[in-house]
């Protein structure tokens, strides 16, 4: 997802690549490096992590759909990245349902 994103963002126009552009790149390296450092936590103290995550992805998909909306991303770009975001959400939010139930009081 994110060297597809990478591809796009050197495309775009300088004033949206160093505003924006850049937004949405540290979002996508900060989510990474929160993903990489939760999958090496225990159970109990990865689940913040993945909330992080989860709230970092959110940002990225608002922040995408402006680029969008703004006509500096094409819908073919914007269907591409959005295709794979929502499958990362998807697998994010499974494991936040997991950590959830795993750690609740009643288990």
């Amino acid at each position: 997802m994110y060297l597809l994103w990478f591809g796009y963002y050197k495309t775009l126009p300088k004033t949206q690549r160093y505003t924006l552009g850049q937004k949405i790149d540290t979002l996508f390296t900060e989510a990474i490096e929160v993903i990489v450092t939760a999958s090496f936590l225990t159970k109990i103290d990865k689940l913040p992590y993945v909330r992080r995550a989860v709230q970092k992805m959110d940002t990225i998909k608002i922040f995408l759909m402006m680029l969008w909306e703004s006509k500096t991303l094409d819908n073919k770009k914007y269907i591409a990245l959005s295709i794979k975001i929502n499958e990362v959400g998807k697998m994010l939010g499974g494991w936040q349902g997991q950590l959830l139930k795993q750690n609740s009081p009643n288990r």
